[in-house]
Order: structure tokens, then C-alpha cells, then sequence
């Protein structure tokens, strides 16, 4: 390829793999990294850790374990080839660190694999609205992280405050933009599915390939929606810099009263007139109460509008027989 040639599409350009050969003398210095795990991970590391290390031998990579320390350290060797497979294998210990089987993390090892590991810890600052977000980039059943993985080929670990992601570089860069619109509460996720799978099927149209896809793809825009309001408003008070009034303590409300200056005996007199004026006012009450049982109620007419109807008609009838008597005779 030409130095002045134009590239169209840069991700689509091979990548020739590093070779043995290509390594012709060995590295100057040592490299190391060591990455802390936590306790509930020391069981699985200790069952894989033999696996690991079989993997990282391929590349002239030593890999320890300290259980006492809970940690993993990676470190080249006079036989590392790959002068750049240290940082894939922090990366491999970093994500199996995280909790992703070792099957998965390996993987990253591969040229064509990276890894992202994005703190969503910090992106929401309620607990609860934190939880709803990251339960909605889960989905019912793990249906949305499902979807996701399939559309951008990568494998994604919601865990925590963090999501771990391997997979192609061009993948990663979805799996950021859709976790970050989530936690954002930007774009639903599904949203940015929809966008992604019309993608997919206008990349394989040829015909398209050099027209813009704004008008094929879906947009939408943000309602905001508009809350219940609480019926219970709280009205904030004006802003005073000072402090409220002091309450009333027992000998100020005795001088006010002006029972500070009496006797401990006439105190107690008063108190207990007090007493007993209330008390006769409660059995008054009590008294009242009872006695409206025995107030009869008031009786009703006994004969009704009905009855007074009907005797008025019966009244006028006889008299208007007695008359018709008295014209026959």
C-alpha cells in the first residue's frame, strides 16, 4: 500500500500477527504488574490459576499468585517475544479479578480483543436510582445485556459499581456509548439496540455505502414526563439568620403565672382546685352522655298525610250522597 493512498475504512484493514521472528533480541528491562482480587475470588483463581499460567508460557509470561497478599502478578521474561503482551495480560488479570471466568478473559490476548472496564459507581449519586438504571442495562432476565452482546460481539459483566467488557475495539466503543446513555439516563438502551441492528442491516447493503444513513435511522427524542405532584407541599420558611426564640423553661412559666412567688402549700391547693374543676367538668360530660339514653324520642303523628287523604274523600262523598236524598225526595 501506497504512503498517499487514501483508506476508506481503517477497521476493515487486516492486521499481519506478531510472529517469534519478529522479536530478534530480547527485552532490556522487566515489566510487572500485580492486581488485587477479592476474598470470595480466591477459591475459582486457585482452581484456574494453573490454566492461566499455561496460557501466559505461550508468550514468555510469568504469572503468580499470592494468596496471603490476594493478589496476581504478571511479569515478562528473558523469553517474551511480544514486547506489548504484558499489558494484555494485566488486562487478563484485571477482568479475572472482576469476575470473569478465565475462558472469556483470555481471550483478550488475541490481537484483534480488547477490554474496558467502566466505573458506573460515580455516574448516579442516589443508591436507588443507581440500582433502577443498572437493572434497566440488565433487563428482565438478562434480555438487554443478551441483546447487546449479540449485536456487538462482546462479552459484558455487570458486577457492582462496574461493567467489564472484552471483545472487538469497534464493539467496545457501543458497549460504552449504550452503558453511559443508561446510567445518563440519556437514551434507553433499547433505543440505541434499535439503532445499532438498522446499522448492521444498512452495512449490507453496497448500494449504500457511500450515502448517508441519518434518514434510515430511528431518532428520538427525550420527553421529559412530567411527575405526580406530592400532596403533601412542604412551604419553606423565609431565611432568617437568627436563631428561633428560646423556649420558656418551668420558673419562667411560674413568674409569668405568678406562682413563683407562692407557697409550696398553695401551689399544691391550686393545682388540686385545678384538678377537681376538671374533673367535675368530665363527669359532667360523662353524665350528660349517659342520661341521653333515657330522653325519649320524639313520636310521630298518628295518622299520616295518607290517612288524612283518604277520610277527607270518604267525608266528601257522604255528603254529596245526602244531597242527591234530598233533591229525590
Amino acid at each position: 500500500m501506497a504512503l498517499n493512498e487514501k483508506i476508506e475504512d481503517a477497521w476493515s484493514l487486516p492486521i499481519d500477527p506478531f510472529k517469534k521472528e519478529d522479536m530478534k533480541h530480547p527485552l532490556l528491562a522487566e515489566s510487572s504488574f500485580a492486581v488485587l482480587f477479592p476474598k470470595y475470588r480466591e477459591k475459582y483463581i486457585r482452581e484456574c490459576f494453573s490454566f492461566i499460567k499455561n496460557a501466559f508460557s505461550d508468550y514468555g509470561i510469568i504469572a503468580n499468585l499470592d494468596v496471603i497478599e490476594g493478589s496476581m502478578t504478571v511479569a515478562t521474561t528473558r523469553k517474551t517475544w511480544d514486547p506489548y503482551i504484558i499489558l494484555k495480560a494485566r488486562d487478563a488479570i484485571k477482568l479475572i479479578a472482576r469476575g470473569v471466568p478465565y475462558e472469556q478473559a483470555l481471550r483478550v490476548l488475541d490481537d484483534n480483543m480488547g477490554c474496558d472496564i467502566i466505573k458506573i459507581g460515580s455516574m448516579v449519586r442516589r443508591r436507588d436510582r443507581f440500582v433502577k438504571r443498572r437493572q434497566r442495562l440488565i433487563g428482565s432476565k438478562g434480555t438487554t445485556l443478551k441483546a447487546m452482546e449479540l449485536l456487538t460481539n462482546c462479552y459484558i459483566l455487570v458486577q457492582g459499581k462496574s461493567v467489564a467488557t472484552l471483545g472487538p475495539y469497534k464493539g467496545l466503543q457501543h458497549v460504552r456509548k449504550i452503558v453511559e446513555d443508561t446510567m445518563n439516563n440519556t437514551v434507553h438502551p433499547i433505543y440505541n439496540l434499535k439503532v445499532l441492528l438498522a446499522k448492521k442491516e444498512l452495512m449490507k447493503n453496497a448500494s449504500l455505502k457511500n450515502e448517508s444513513w441519518d434518514r434510515y435511522l430511528p431518532k428520538y427524542v427525550n420527553k421529559n414526563v412530567q411527575r405526580k405532584q406530592p400532596k403533601k407541599k412542604t412551604v419553606k420558611k423565609d431565611y432568617t439568620p437568627f436563631p428561633p426564640p428560646q423556649p420558656e423553661s418551668k420558673v419562667d412559666k411560674l413568674l409569668a403565672s405568678g406562682e413563683y412567688f407562692l407557697k409550696e402549700e398553695d401551689r399544691k391547693k391550686k393545682r388540686l382546685a385545678e384538678k377537681m374543676e376538671k374533673k367535675s367538668e368530665a363527669e359532667a360530660k360523662r353524665q350528660e352522655r349517659r342520661n341521653k339514653s333515657f330522653i325519649p324520642p320524639v313520636e310521630k303523628p298518628y295518622r299520616s298525610k295518607q290517612n288524612d287523604q283518604i277520610v277527607n274523600t270518604v267525608s266528601e262523598k257522604k255528603v254529596k250522597h245526602k244531597k242527591k236524598k234530598k233533591l229525590d225526595n
